[in-house]
């Protein structure tokens, strides 16, 4: 079994929270955006504990830092871009995995247009990577500044993520004669009051006449193939680090003390 954590840590320097988490959850690999916290002061905070040996992933996309329990070299990248490293994540006598892990584009400056078609690129890479390593046992992590309804996420062209195991067990769908294959998004679960933690992972509330409030940015989806490997139940949105909790006194992600975002954690069977 091996755990996942990511985080947008908004640039706040939160290496002692971020290794706390990491301890309580016992995280093997630690996915961080909006990271300013230099490689070497995180991991002298991983390792402060002593219980295991932390490593830095490097990689050339700078949005996105990788940290594990194991030999970086186990995860050496495949196709990095600005705002996406696709890694082979390869352990001895264990399935090997894609893990792709991206910070998209923010609502700040793209609108929701140029989003949902910037995913088809996202979508492109993505195969064009399962193409070449001959699988499409793939995990992709990540704030996509995206709801799970977006059309970005949901639609064919672009990451074509549906809310239903069932759904998504059908590898792909057809339309306009070509095949387009899933992803599982399990963050519909999480989303709205009936979750088992807080409603959504980033909070806004904006004076427009559309206003969500609550969001649910920070996803992981998953392909058909590496379902079997996946549990609903190990899913969940972190609310605190065993100490300090991410929550203001009204229930809203504590920006004064933590980040706007609240991390996501979930584990794979492998």
């Amino acid at each position: 079994m091996l755990s996942f954590l990511f985080w947008n840590v908004n640039r706040k320097p939160l290496q002692a929270i971020i290794a706390n988490l990491v301890l309580q959850h016992k995280v093997d690999v630690l996915m961080l955006a909006e990271c300013s916290i230099a490689p070497a002061v995180l991991l002298r905070a991983l390792n402060q504990s002593g219980e295991s040996k932390y490593h830095y992933a490097p990689s050339i996309c700078k949005k996105v830092q990788l940290f594990t329990s194991f030999d970086d070299k186990l995860i050496r990248p495949i196709f990095e871009a600005d705002r996406l490293t696709i890694r082979r994540l390869s352990l001895q006598g264990r399935m090997d995995i894609l893990l792709a892990v991206t910070h998209f584009h923010s609502k700040l400056r793209w609108s929701d247009g140029s989003q949902a078609f910037e995913c088809v690129e996202l979508a492109n890479s993505i195969r064009i990577v399962e193409k070449q390593v001959g699988h499409a046992r793939t995990v992709l992590v990540g704030d996509l500044n995206m709801n799970p309804f977006e059309d970005g996420v949901v639609s064919t062209i672009g990451l074509n993520a549906v809310m239903s195991r069932l759904i998504a067990g059908r590898k792909a769908r057809v339309v306009q004669a070509k095949e387009w294959p899933f992803f599982y998004n399990p963050m519909w679960s999480l989303l709205g009051d009936a979750s088992p933690g807080p409603p959504g992972t980033y909070y806004y509330s904006g004076s427009e006449h559309k206003t969500y409030f609550w969001n649910m940015f920070d996803q992981v989806l998953i392909r058909p193939d590496v379902l079997d490997l996946f549990s609903n139940q190990d899913l969940r949105i972190v609310e605190n680090d065993g100490n300090i909790s991410f929550l203001s006194a009204t229930g809203l992600p504590d920006v004064k003390i933590v980040s706007d975002h609240l991390p996501i954690f979930f584990t794979l069977k492998l």
